[in-house]
């Protein structure tokens, strides 16, 4: 279900949107006890379990591995908490945001201060056509991807392809592309300082750590956590705005309350996952309103009906999602590549 409209990003549609913005505004601000909990239950037993890991080595590498997926999804939610401090919404000092942010980047490998830069392009431009580019999908409409030529539309097939964009893709950028500031949204002379000290960084704790515990040890610890939590954070980051009911408009027709809540994804997820991934399914909501912490995003859902409704997308519909890769400015959906063949 999606928001009532008289045409494509009509009156209604925006009128709608911003009497949402105002409701979420109702939930913005972080709660120092709430936001100290939750870090205290995530890093703890995710710490806990890393130790955990360490340990079972001796009974064999496959009791190592049942703590895999927990502690994967444990620094999914370390991410989250390193998102909501890009935002400004985990702490209500800035300072607090930033130190904790960047102590975090030494688990999830994401140098904060440029990821934070990159992710506020996204905000301010997502579902703006005349402005893709700075951390999203890319995206091509079916009239862009006809006018290529066909070297030029092989290489968008193949980076479409979801085994190179969901599979490949998500580990190259959290372990590799991060490592160096080249091709990042954020301007050379602003990324390369952030990232040079994130990997000196790395190379000081992970170092260390190699050193007393074992580099073998090290990888097979910390490799599959670093992998599963890549690929469960590329996917959510796809979801929530590769689904055929988004929406995309040129500079003249884009509204950001619009395209922040019918462009973005509610992804409802078991109540389990929900946790795991800190209530980043409730997109819409984040997108209208990026101050809201994530543990009050289900309260700011909860108390809006209208929310509820909107760009529900539930586990196995967005399996479909996959084989979507183009905006087709006529039906104004996403469609795929067979789709776009059969038009």
């Amino acid at each position: 279900m999606h928001i009532p409209a008289d045409g494509a990003g009509g009156r209604d549609d925006r009128q709608l949107a911003r009497h949402l913005a105002r409701h979420c505004a109702r939930f913005r601000g972080a709660d120092l006890k709430r936001s100290l909990t939750q870090l205290l239950t995530t890093a703890a037993p995710f710490l806990l379990l890393s130790a955990g890991m360490w340990f079972a080595l001796k009974g064999g590498y496959w009791f190592a591995l049942v703590l895999t997926l927990p502690a994967a999804g444990l620094l999914v939610r370390l991410f989250i908490i390193q998102h909501d401090c890009g935002h400004g919404s985990f702490f209500r000092s800035r300072f607090a945001n930033d130190m904790l942010g960047r102590a975090i980047s030494l688990l999830t490998l994401v140098p904060y201060g440029n990821w934070r830069k990159a992710h506020a392009t996204h905000h301010a431009t997502s579902g703006n056509l005349s402005k893709r580019g700075s951390g999203d999908i890319d995206t091509l409409t079916v009239r862009e991807y006809r006018a290529l030529g066909r070297g030029k539309r092989l290489l968008y097939r193949l980076y479409r392809n979801p085994v190179v964009l969901l599979f490949f893709g998500p580990p190259y950028l959290f372990i590799l592309s991060y490592r160096v500031p080249f091709g990042a949204p954020v301007p050379f002379h602003e990324a390369w300082p952030g990232v040079v000290m994130l990997n000196a960084g790395l190379v000081i704790f992970y170092g260390l750590l190699g050193l007393t515990f074992g580099w073998l040890n090290l990888l097979l610890v910390y490799g599959p956590v670093i992998m599963m939590g890549a690929w469960a954070g590329g996917w959510l980051f796809f979801i929530q705005h590769q689904f055929e009911d988004t929406v995309w408009e040129n500079q003249e027709d884009w509204d950001f309350h619009d395209a922040a809540v019918r462009g973005s994804s509610y992804y409802v997820l078991p109540k389990i996952l929900q946790w795991f991934t800190g209530n980043i399914g409730l997109h819409h909501i984040h997108h209208l309103n990026g101050k809201i912490p994530n543990y009050r995003l289900q309260e700011c859902l909860n108390a809006s009906p209208e929310l509820k409704g909107m760009s529900r997308l539930t586990f196995f519909e967005s399996l479909k999602c996959v084989r979507l890769a183009l905006w087709d400015e006529d039906s104004r959906k996403l469609i795929s590549f067979r789709q776009a063949a059969a038009a």
